[in-house]
């Protein structure tokens, strides 16, 4: 019988890009785009897209791991073999017993590329979802609180790739999540202080997005450089941006939806004044410029190439339909629940 975990986008409400910084963040998976992983036991141990006509077959596990050390796979491979060797090395390390059982793992993913909506991210988190379902471990034998540290190091210990920990803390958690990453607090107990929120409390947002990618990693890494150095500004706007997402919260929690508003908007302008123009883009900042047109509260979700807003169900289609003369999609965003 095979087992189907999916994860759906993430959107940023407040506090990003602090999250990467020792800051604090609210954000929500949506049900609008998801990525998806079915795992099934089989004879080999292979991977590819639910599409792919044939999949990329391994002897074993070091076998995967040594074609992924070379190179050797094709890109949007790259993610799920190294998911699983994380997987398998954390639990080697932390005396997890796992059957040397052997997979078919099959992805998928409808969330559109380099826009900012933790697509990468929900691609991972749904295999390790899937790979824990199918070992039937639980919390006890992997924290919650350490399974976005897991995810991320996917990523940074094995591709690369410069990233944060918000998008896979709330896409492990479900729902709407508010998160401080207090350095002090990480340091001692290896996550940060994760809360639920409920959804109801959030006010009805859109999302409008391009798809032109983008890539700010390089950019989000001397960003990182420059604070790691004690840059002084980049360090007191961080610690700004941060505070917005504890008034944000506040704010939801009273249902004061214009004070909220506000927040998201002063979030992009600390951003903007920090990053320049130039790391933002003509297409981030044409979007933003329609939001405030409208007089629509809005800010980046993500990296770039989306932005959310509030704006009633009334209004939405007065919204989407100046977006899309400007060539962007746009639509309500549905949050999904997480835990209680």
């Amino acid at each position: 019988m095979a087992i189907k975990q999916s994860t759906g986008a993430r959107i940023g409400l407040s506090g990003n890009p602090s999250d990467g910084f020792g800051g604090k963040a609210i954000a929500s998976v949506i049900g609008n785009f998801q990525a998806t992983a079915t795992l099934s036991e089989g004879s080999r141990l292979c991977i590819g897209h639910q599409d792919a006509p044939t999949l990329t077959t391994f002897r074993d596990r070091d076998d995967l791991a040594n074609k992924l050390q070379r190179g050797e796979l094709p890109a949007a491979d790259k993610l799920v073999a190294a998911t699983c060797k994380k997987f398998w090395e954390y639990c080697a390390s932390h005396l997890v017993q796992l059957p040397d059982n052997n997979f078919e793992l099959r992805y998928e993913s409808s969330i559109p590329l380099q826009v900012g909506l933790g697509g990468s991210s929900a691609i991972i988190t749904a295999v390790f979802k899937a790979l824990m379902e199918f070992y039937r471990l639980t919390e006890a034998d992997i924290p919650k609180p350490i399974q976005p540290n897991i995810v991320l190091s996917v990523e940074t210990e094995e591709l690369g790739i410069w990233a944060g920990l918000q998008d896979r803390v709330v896409q492990v958690y479900g729902g709407t999540v508010y998160m401080d990453f207090n350095d002090e607090f990480m340091k001692s107990h290896n996550h940060g202080i994760y809360e639920n929120l409920d959804i109801s409390l959030l006010p009805p947002l859109f999302l409008a997005y391009c798809a032109k990618p983008t890539n700010s990693a390089k950019a989000h890494g001397q960003m990182h450089a420059r604070y790691k150095q004690g840059d002084q500004l980049v360090i007191a706007t961080m610690k700004e941006i941060a505070e917005l997402a504890l008034s944000a919260r506040q704010a939801l929690k009273a249902g004061q939806t214009d004070l909220l508003g506000e927040l998201m908007n002063k979030n992009f302008d600390l951003r903007r004044r920090l990053y320049g123009d130039d790391h933002l883009g003509a297409i981030n900042l044409e979007m933003i410029s329609i939001a405030r047109e409208l007089g629509l509260p809005a800010k980046l979700p993500g990296s770039g190439g989306a932005i959310v807003g509030i704006c009633s169900d009334e209004r939405l289609p007065e919204v989407q339909k100046k977006f899309q003369q400007h060539g962007y999609a746009c639509c309500r965003v549905h949050p999904t629940a997480g835990d209680p």
